[in-house]
């Protein structure tokens, strides 16, 4: 219950963000840092989905691994996305290191969510 509303908030967050990259950062980002911006809200309004579902999921399912995929799902959003956001609006270079491990986060959601199929 509390991933859904934690998915939810997240949700309407990237839908925020990517108002915001789109109205008040227009024309105030070099291209690169407007793509990691785009890039950040549209994995992270992915990811929230996978994460309702997966949340959904483990609820319904009594699924362990359903709920480890969910954690996985929060970790890459706050990891990549985080760290994209974060590098679009100017953080220094080093930042960018994180967001392999959001991405890494996210493979072991989906990998997590297949087990949980795989598992009943």
């Amino acid at each position: 219950m509390r991933m859904g509303v934690l998915a939810s908030v997240l949700a309407g967050l990237a839908v925020a963000a990517g108002a915001f990259g789109a109205h008040a950062l227009r024309g105030r980002l070099d291209p690169a840092a407007e793509s990691a911006f785009e890039t950040a809200v549209r994995y992270q309004l992915v990811h929230t989905l996978a994460l309702l579902f997966a949340s959904e999921r483990a609820t319904k399912q009594s699924s362990t691994w359903a709920r480890y995929a969910a954690i996985a799902f929060v970790a890459g959003i706050a990891l990549f996305s985080g760290s994209l956001y974060a590098l679009a609006l100017g953080a220094p270079r080093a930042v960018g290191f994180v967001t392999p491990l959001g991405g890494l986060s996210f493979l072991a959601g989906w990998a997590l969510l297949a087990v949980s199929y795989r598992a009943g």
